[in-house]
């Protein structure tokens, strides 16, 4: 296995705290235990321009500090958060925001983070939810449908957003002239 590199290694210890901190910040919906919140945009950012072992770690990380400063973890949420990270990560590896961003590249990311957020809230989490915790159906796929939809929007407008702002801070290849 290839080693992290300590900008990863950062970028995970900054991801994860951001996700944690975005995590606390939230809006209930009326479903129980389901809420929409910033995170996923921030961690959907940091799976395209680190990887998916960032992306996954993220989650993992930032979902069960979130989950022990409130109830507690629940695993099954905690892993589908890490493998929508690592989904987007896989994804979008080759897609390169250095060499400039466009059209093209927003909509592979956004096409990756639907996909992901449908199997980690359509398919992981219920699952999981049922095996771990033997959940009633009808309570687990309403939270899931609502946590993708809510998760699909605020990354797709969220992570497009600081996407593009990102963007704009690299210097392009041959700007620099030497006087």
């Amino acid at each position: 296995m290839k080693k992290l590199s300590v900008k990863s290694v950062v970028a995970i210890g900054i991801g994860a705290a951001l996700f944690f901190v975005l995590g606390k910040i939230s809006i209930p919906t009326p479903v129980p235990n389901t809420y929409i919140s910033l995170q996923y945009a921030v961690q959907a950012v940091f799976a395209m321009l680190f990887g998916p072992v960032a992306g996954l770690l993220i989650g993992l990380i930032g979902h069960t500090l979130i989950d022990a400063t409130n109830y507690g973890p629940w695993w099954s949420w905690i892993i589908a958060s890490g493998m929508a990270g690592l989904i987007i990560g896989i994804i979008t590896m080759k897609l390169d925001v250095s060499e400039g961003l466009d059209g093209k590249k927003l909509v592979q990311f956004n096409v990756a983070q639907v996909i992901a957020h449908l199997v980690s809230w359509g398919f992981i989490a219920p699952c999981l939810d049922i095996l771990i915790y033997a959940e009633p159906l009808e309570k687990l796929f309403m939270q899931g449908l609502v946590a993708g939809i809510s998760n699909m929007l605020t990354t797709g407008v969220v992570g497009t957003l600081l996407l593009i702002a990102y963007s704009k801070t690299l210097v392009k290849k041959g700007s620099l002239n030497k006087e």
